[in-house]
Formats: C-alpha cells, structure tokens, sequence
C-alpha cells in the first residue's frame, strides 16, 4: 500500500472512531470526555455503547462514502486525476459533536466541458441521497418500543407519552429542525405512538443519521458557487447565466441567514458591538462579489436595511443564524462564481431533467432551521 492510499485509510479509520464515539454520546446521553461531573475517560466505555456507536457511525459513514466514491468514478470514468476521498475527524472532547466534518476529494485535472462539470457534480448527492432514503425508511419503519427512550431518560417513565409538554430531553438541548421528507415520515409512515419528539431524535442513531444525511446532501445541492449544486447549475445554464445568478442566491441566503441577528429596540451600550461585527461580516462576505469596495458596502447597507424593514412590518420573520458561519466559508474559501470551460455546449433534454431533479431533491432535504440549540 502506498503513502498516499495509507493515509485515506489511516483518515477513515480515525474518522470511523471518532463518529463511533460521536454516536455511543448522543445515543446514551453522556459525554465520553467531559460531562456535568467532570471527565470520564475512554476506557469507561462499554462494548454495548461502542456498538450502539456503530449504528450511527456506519450509517453515517456509509452516506459519506457513497457521495464521495459517486464523484470519484464518475471523475475517473472521464479521466479526470482525481484522488480517493478523505475523511476529516474531529473529536471535540468539551461537547457533543458528529465526529467528523465530511469528506472531500481534489481533482487535481482541469475539467473541460459543462457536461462533465455537471456529471461530477451530480453524481455524489444523487447516490448519497439514495443511501439517506434508505436511511430514512429503515429508521421509520424500525423506531424501538417507549421503553428504548425510557431506559436513556428513566425519569420519563413517570410523564409517559406526554414526557415532551414537561421536559427537554436531548444533551444540550439539542433539536432536529424538520425537512420535507422527515415530514412526510414523520405523518404517513411512521407509527405516530413511537415516533419521538424532535428534541430526542439523537438518541436514534439511524434517524439521525438519516437527518444528518439529507442536511449535507442539501449543503451540497445549494445552487452557489463552486459546490455541487453550483456545478449542477453552471451545467444548466453556462458560465455567464450562471455567474449573473450566483451572486443573487449567495444574497439572499445571507438575507435570510442573518435575519432577526440585529435587535430592533437598540441598548447602543450593550449592542453596540453586535451592529459592527454583523456590518464588518456583512462587508468581508460580500467583498468577493464586485471588483471593488464601494459596491459592496452598498450591498452591505442595502441587506441590513431590507432585513430591519422586514423585521418591522413582521416581528416574528427570525432567519437561522447558523448559516451565517457557512455563508462565510462560502464567500472566502469555496468562491461564489464558477470557472469557464473550454466547451461551453448545452447539456442534453436527459441532463437537464436530471438537474431539475436534483432541485428537487434539495427542496426535499432543505431544512430551514436545521440544529435547534434552546
């Protein structure tokens, strides 16, 4: 084995512990490193938690693999220099987490027409969806009796059914935000007497395994820049549509974003520092949108009077902050124009019905909301 393919797999077996442990966390409620009472070191692990870790770690893995190795062959079936995926784990030890941040590989060739750009792209979110459905049906049609729930949280025997009106149950407080297609399982599917609230979702490693891959399957699909759904987009509709939209949709994903983050009612004593850190990120995301600094300031004041003005005529409209961090990783390190290729020609009737309906399916996968932390 060569020192390149030593280190894929070195990364994906470091990566399959971390999400192991990752898993056994969320789904036994406590923290391996670091809980209420202080640390609690690896070998306090059982092999039953290990082993429930591996539910959600395979699951989980298994989705990222499949994307992953969807791009790959279909870049090797063009004869595209691309190198096998690598895993990124991250073990955050302080709190809960996932275990890992994904995976990626780098195509180390130019690619040289919208078909190929759009084959690539295409490939890994349409298998990795595959893998999420099944996911999503196994994990819906095998939810556990009550007392799987109650063997994490014993003083939920008390309450019963009704254990959500009186108590949050997940580690932190952590709640799943809902999709289209959590929905739909979640009221035509599933047995509604075992369906579990959205703040215990966690502790079901399928299911949330399942969520987690819809969440970054959507991630890809968002029609930006260089992502996948970027290059599904730029196969569409060719280099200068596409790069004449791109920065709109970046905007109004910032708009929305950041929606509801300034206080109408202003303590300039205490939220001052709010306003110049929202106007400082506003101004370094949209920078890379125009040639110059005076453009984007403009955009910049134009997105925070939009936002106030929507917040007046309707209190209530609160965006999700969180996208903010990745609206950033958008604008300065993934790009929100696309690059020429040498052979501009349109795709086929197939590949553009094919690109719809990847649309679809990131309107299926889209949560809105997706990690809610009360």
């Amino acid at each position: 084995m060569g020192r390149k393919r030593f280190l894929h797999v070195l990364l994906f077996l470091v990566t399959l512990a971390t999400t192991t442990l990752a898993g056994a966390e969320w789904r036994y409620g406590r923290a391996f490193f670091y809980g209420p009472e202080g640390f609690t070191w690896i070998p306090d692990i059982t092999w039953a938690e290990v082993l429930g870790g591996m539910a959600f770690s395979g699951a989980f893995l298994g989705f990222l693999t499949v994307h992953e190795f969807g791009h790959y062959l279909t870049a090797r079936h063009y004869k595209v220099n691309v190198t096998l995926p690598y895993y990124i784990p991250v073990w955050l030890g302080v709190t809960f987490g996932i275990g890992t941040m994904g995976a990626f590989i780098r195509i180390k060739d130019r690619i040289f027409s919208r078909k190929e750009f759009f084959d690539i792209g295409i490939a890994g979110p349409l298998a990795g969806f595959a893998v999420a459905l099944a996911l999503l049906v196994y994990g819906f049609t095998h939810l556990p009796p009550a007392d799987y729930l109650y063997q994490i949280h014993p003083e939920y025997r008390l309450l019963g059914s009704a254990y959500a009106t009186y108590a949050y149950a997940g580690p932190e407080d952590l709640a799943l935000g809902r999709n289209l297609l959590f929905w739909f399982f979640e009221e035509f599917i599933a047995d509604p007497a075992l369906v579990p609230n959205r703040y215990e979702m966690a502790h079901y490693p399928v299911l949330f395994a399942a969520f987690l891959s819809l969440f970054f399957t959507a991630l890809n699909l968002l029609p930006i820049g260089q992502l996948d759904g970027g290059h599904i987009l730029y196969g569409l509709l060719g280099y200068e549509r596409f790069n004449r939209l791109s920065p709109l949709l970046f905007t109004a994903f910032i708009f929305y974003a950041g929606l509801g983050f300034l206080p109408l009612n202003v303590n300039w004593e205490d939220d001052w520092w709010k306003w110049a850190g929202y106007l400082l990120y506003l101004g370094i995301v949209f920078r890379p949108l125009f040639p110059d600094v005076k453009r984007s300031l403009y955009l910049t004041a134009g997105v925070v009077c939009a936002q106030l003005a929507v917040q007046v005529m309707w209190p209530q409209a609160q965006g999700y902050n969180g996208w903010l961090v990745f609206g950033l990783i958008l604008s300065r390190a993934l790009g929100i124009f696309h690059p020429p290729s040498p052979n501009e020609e349109p795709l086929s009737r197939g590949r553009k019905w094919l690109g719809w309906f990847s649309l679809v399916v990131f309107l299926l996968c889209f949560s809105p909301a997706p990690f809610i932390v009360d």
